[in-house]
């Protein structure tokens, strides 16, 4: 696996979150100026910039950065595209991957540009439910095809470590519209070809 470079931070945001962060480390009876801690806000700071930038990105811009006119009306689907989002309600990650598919109305996107996507939603605090249709509505509103299909199935650590402690628990959201939603047929070809293997 290639070395990716290291994403650039605001210092200011850095400084600011990590300032917080050291009294948290603090309130949780630890010491911050311990040697094990010293870096830790700032990585922390680092951390939850990086987990929430999808926030100060736009999905519609990510699609009209590469749509084409094209006549193909048949079904396009992208599927198992990993995401790692960040619960909103503890502040802790859910992992999953999303399975998304559109019928072009004389416009495609490319491939790659529907993952962008799923990753600009998922990097936001988030629930899984809101992100499984901001993803939906912002292909449908950007490329205007038939229909759009999603489906995110996703383990969420707020559950499995703490609370309940279910390890094994998967939830699975969806969200449909246009043909998606009104023609039975084409929702189960949907859905019966995530399935495969």
């Amino acid at each position: 696996m290639a070395y990716q470079k290291e994403e650039i931070y605001d210092p200011d945001t850095t400084r600011k979150i990590a300032a917080h962060y050291k009294e948290i480390l603090r309130l949780l009876g630890e010491d911050p100026d311990r040697e094990g801690l010293v870096k830790t806000p700032e990585r922390v700071a680092k951390a939850l910039q990086f987990l929430t930038k999808g926030s100060l990105e736009d999905g519609a811009e990510i699609l009209r950065g590469a749509m084409f006119k094209e006549e193909y009306s048949q079904m396009v689907l992208v599927k198992n595209i990993e995401l790692y989002s960040t619960c909103e309600h503890h502040i802790m990650p859910f992992i999953g991957k999303a399975h998304v598919a559109y019928i072009p109305n004389g416009t495609i996107t490319g491939l790659s540009k529907i993952a962008r996507v799923v990753e600009t939603y998922a990097r936001r605090l988030q629930v899984q439910e809101r992100l499984t249709v901001q993803i939906r509505d912002c292909i449908q509103d950007t490329l205007k095809p038939l229909g759009v299909a999603v489906v995110i199935e996703a383990s969420h650590t707020c559950m499995q470590i703490r609370g309940i402690q279910k390890a094994n628990a998967i939830t699975t959201t969806s969200a449909f519209s246009g043909v998606f939603l009104k023609d039975e047929r084409t929702r189960n070809e949907f859905l019966n070809l995530i399935r495969q293997a």
